[in-house]
């Protein structure tokens, strides 16, 4: 669903190859003490970069609206424009993109339609094939997720009263649509937000977890068996409006996980925006101290615990204690945030604004 209408990668498991900036740029893992956002300039201040992959310190990918899609390799202080030209062309919306390294990547436009398409590159972004284009004019994709660089998932807003998911184990050169025998029945106005490329999300080689919102409730459904068969949970975050609901997963393992939304409409009250899982999805409690305002993405701080942050139009949150309370780390809006294996956090959003956190000196 496009949430405003959304004129809105915890990514997969990529292979982390380059190395980083020097160590003492990265923050402190515990509690991101010194912490905060250095915008990097991305010279597309008339786009709205919701897509985003994490590779590394240095390497990270961007994907927005206009068909754009940029790439760094040195840590944000260049970046290519390696935009499928088609793409540009049609003025594709970029919500979500998956990369593996500095040269191979999965993009997902959405809309109705022929609109919604995934496409591939293996040159960093030199050229691009198109992997995927939806023939069914009643679905609209919202996310892609890889639980390896072979195997991932994407999934459609319902279809005959059903989310529908669509597959590849090549990497992404082809995608097949799951049968939805194994799936629950959707609720009235359910759907997705395309909002952050975090509306579906796994974690390890099987498990992969679904947002909702719009419906009566805001749901979170479970597959641990790679999209084939899904068990659904309601979270705490307020639903019962098309505009509000579960924005963003983000899972530190396969038990661990993150829920962050609201109300996306500017100055809507936005109360209990977070929820916390500690039994892989099957049980959610409302943070004790959630986020204070609409939230749109999420990602886990690498080896901690506890540590993960979030993110929105009015600020970026963070919580030290696995979810249960959050603080503000500083204003600034931002769509989204992913984190890379090297502790290197990157966030994106509105015009091109695109940051890298660090530790300020």
């Amino acid at each position: 669903m496009c949430a405003a209408a959304l004129v809105v990668g915890v990514s997969a498991a990529p292979a982390r190859a380059d190395a980083g900036p020097a160590p003492d740029q990265a923050p402190v893992a515990q509690d991101l003490r010194g912490a905060g956002w250095s915008l990097k300039d991305t010279g597309k201040g008339d786009v709205r970069f919701r897509g985003l992959a994490a590779v590394t310190r240095s390497t990270a990918w961007v994907a927005g609206s206009k068909g754009t899609v940029l790439r760094t390799v040195d840590g944000g202080r260049s970046w290519r424009d390696v935009s499928p030209p088609g793409a540009v062309a049609e003025g594709l919306e970029f919500r979500d993109i998956e990369a593996f390294d500095a040269r191979h990547a999965v993009a997902l436009s959405i809309g109705e339609g022929e609109a919604s398409r995934v496409l591939r590159t293996e040159d960093g972004g030199a050229t691009w094939s198109e992997a995927f284009r939806n023939p069914d004019p009643r679905a609209f994709y919202d996310c892609l997720a890889f639980f390896d660089a072979r195997h991932g998932l994407a999934m459609s807003d319902p279809v005959d009263g059903k989310f529908r998911i669509l597959a590849t184990d090549d990497g992404g050169r082809n995608w097949r649509v799951l049968s939805n025998e194994g799936m629950p029945e959707a609720l009235p106005g359910e759907a997705g937000f395309a909002a952050s490329g975090q509306c579906l999300v796994s974690s390890g080689p099987r498990d992969v977890w679904l947002a909702t919102g719009g419906g009566a409730q805001a749901r979170v459904l479970h597959s641990a068996d790679r999209g084939l068969t899904w068990r659904v949970a309601e979270s705490t975050v307020p639903a019962g409006d098309p505009a509000r609901g579960v924005f963003a997963l983000a899972f530190r393992d396969r038990t661990k996980g993150l829920a962050v939304g609201g109300d996306y409409r500017t100055g809507q009250a936005s109360p209990q925006a977070a929820a916390v899982s500690a039994d892989g999805g099957r049980t959610w409690r409302q943070a004790v101290t959630p986020p204070p305002a609409y939230r749109s993405g999420a990602a886990w701080f690498p080896y901690s615990r506890g540590t993960a942050l979030a993110v929105g139009p009015t600020g970026t949150d963070v919580t030290t204690d696995g979810g249960r309370g959050w603080r503000p780390l500083e204003a600034g809006s931002f769509d989204t945030v992913d984190c890379a294996a090297d502790t290197g956090c990157w966030a994106a959003g509105e015009k091109g604004r695109v940051a890298r956190l660090e530790r300020r000196r």
